[in-house]
């Protein structure tokens, strides 16, 4: 994957970042790795910040270099056909890749402390159906929320 790359990104560690100009519908990667089901003990880990739901009752442990993809509010890419990550706007060259955990979480178990420093920052990272109306909207409309999560989404279209 000529097109991306990781590097340090501050205080978070690692993240991913664009090689060169990525314009928006790219396809930047293809999540791979390990699957885990939701009983399995590393839930209670601190490994659990690194899976991705992508069904009710099964999580992803991605592979590098997916597992740099870190969270934004602000996200410049989103994931779409439960494992296809693409750029949901221009991604500039060594602009870092970044996805909102929120739209591949129904789980109601994990949340996070952001760090994304956006100015839309929500502080705390937590299951889609907790967005607000209009982000969850939006991310609906972009195609980038986890199918099994868009099948549920009627459910809290109201809220």
């Amino acid at each position: 994957m000529d097109h991306i790359y990781v590097a340090p990104c501050g205080e978070i560690g690692l993240g991913l970042f664009a090689a060169r100009p990525l314009p928006k519908g790219t396809h930047i990667l293809t999540f791979s790795g390990r699957l885990i089901e939701a009983d399995d003990p590393i839930h209670r880990t601190d490994e659990a910040g690194k899976l991705v739901q992508i069904d009710d009752l099964l999580y992803l442990y991605p592979d590098q270099p997916c597992v740099f993809a870190n969270h934004s509010c602000s996200p410049n890419a989103g994931i779409r056909e439960t494992t296809r990550m693409v750029a949901i706007q221009d991604i500039g060259k060594d602009e870092q890749i970044c996805f909102d955990y929120s739209t591949t979480m129904d789980e109601d178990d994990w949340t996070l402390v952001c760090a994304c420093g956006q100015d839309n920052c929500r502080e705390i990272i937590k299951d889609f159906k907790y967005l607000p109306a209009k982000v969850r909207q939006r991310y609906l409309d972009l195609g980038v929320v986890q199918p099994f999560i868009v099948r549920k989404s009627s459910s809290f279209a109201q809220t």
